[in-house]
């Protein structure tokens, strides 16, 4: 349920360009994640880190694209986004005594130090391609293709490669700390 709550904005974008196109998808982006930090406000009293950097990146970005009507600003968003997380993610090694992936889950994970900063640096770099390849898909992919291809290419990549790259990655890391991971036992 969190993941749908987490991609609604991602879901509502994608209809909103296939029905509307790009500025309107880019305004329904903007409410949408406005809604999305509101409801997950109201329901826990707190904020997740992501949406706020999220919130901020569209709100930003996606205001330039309305002001401007020029859709290079939102096409910069996933980038700017995941470039955030790898900062903050990397960053993490030099400062504090955990990592920012152990901070974040170290409560539901138990894993050795060596093991949380192999993740942490490998989801740190993670976010520095998936960031680079946003800009090669949006800015340097296929430039013979007409402008409005370009773009509904790129929607495409943004809703489901981006995705589908992080769900893979996701699974793989997943994979690599299994064995480390310990059962719970019952005490029942």
């Amino acid at each position: 349920m969190k993941f749908l709550f987490d991609i609604f904005p991602l879901v509502l974008f994608f209809g909103a360009y296939k029905v509307y196109g790009i500025y309107a998808a880019t305004a329904t982006a903007i409410i949408a994640s406005i809604a999305q930090v509101s409801i997950f406000w109201l329901r826990n009293r707190r904020f997740e880190t992501m949406h706020l950097i999220t919130l901020g990146v569209i709100v930003l970005f996606g205001g330039l694209t309305l002001l401007f009507r020029d859709d290079t600003f939102i096409k910069w968003k996933p980038s700017i986004v995941n470039w955030l997380f790898a900062v903050l993610i990397l960053g993490s090694h030099l400062v504090g005594r955990r990592t920012a992936l152990q901070a974040l889950l170290g409560a539901k994970l138990t894993l050795p130090d060596r093991i949380w900063r192999n993740v942490n640096l490998s989801w740190g770099i993670f976010f520095l391609i998936v960031g680079l390849l946003n800009v090669y898909v949006a800015f340097y992919y296929r430039p013979e293709l007409s402008e409005q291809v370009r773009t509904d290419f790129w929607v495409n990549f943004k809703v489901f490669g981006l995705m589908g790259l992080t769900l893979v990655f996701a699974m793989g890391q997943m994979l690599l700390i299994a064995k480390y991971l310990k059962p719970e036992h019952d005490e029942n």
